[in-house]
């Protein structure tokens, strides 16, 4: 293993310890505030959750922190349902956004990278989204858009969303879920999966780029 990737972990070992630590310090404050907040509509709250989770793409709120917040409101496996579902809602919104707004957007996206990415999607497109999914080296929304611009056939980009989307999924909603446990060796197991999740795309993202043709400084 290459001394960069060894010292990224490291890095992100000793971020992960600092989260649990403020977690068990802070987190029980907010945690049962936001759980409550979600929970307080009631038989309604898997609706407003799915619903907020997939115009997220619209209003720009971080898919992170909701994700976490499934997890807390719901526990892991509702949780994983509702956020699986709102994720693949989401994705869809911002799908059909890039290819309704297609030209307009064409004419922002000045990036060498991005560019790249949807001439791989236009040769692919199952594919390509699929392992930017399962390995998320852009951010979420932008697949999607760059999906949309791709042209890639709504089956194949929806299909390809919800097998890669699985593992981090799951990943966000037993995080949340044992952060409000209080029971440590939940949080720990939940931490190691996570941790997991954080470090694929870090081990995996030479293998990617060469995969996406991308060399080091796109």
């Amino acid at each position: 293993m290459k001394k960069g990737t060894m010292l990224k972990i490291g890095g992100f070992l000793l971020i992960l310890i600092a989260l649990i630590y403020f977690s068990r310090t802070y987190i029980n404050i907010s945690a049962p505030e936001i759980r409550d907040w979600i929970l307080s509509f009631g038989l309604l709250a898997p609706i407003i959750f799915i619903v907020i989770y997939t115009v997220r793409p619209i209003i720009l709120f971080p898919a992170s922190i909701l994700s976490l917040a499934g997890g807390l409101a719901f526990g892991t496996v509702l949780g994983f349902l509702y956020i699986y579902i709102g994720a693949l809602g989401g994705a869809t919104v911002a799908f059909f956004l890039a290819t309704t707004f297609n030209r307009s957007i064409i004419k922002v996206e000045q990036s060498e990278r991005t560019r790249k990415i949807r001439e791989k999607m236009e040769e692919s497109g199952f594919f390509y989204v699929f392992i930017l999914r399962l390995i998320p080296l852009l951010n979420f929304d932008l697949i999607s858009y760059l999906a949309g611009l791709a042209q890639v056939k709504y089956r194949a980009f929806i299909l390809a969303t919800a097998i890669g989307i699985i593992p981090g999924t799951f990943a966000f909603s037993f995080l949340g879920d044992s952060l409000l446990s209080g029971d440590w060796t939940k949080i720990a197991i939940a931490a190691a999966v996570f941790l997991v999740i954080l470090l694929i795309p870090i081990v995996a993202r030479d293998k990617v780029r060469a995969l996406l043709g991308l060399n080091k400084t796109a």
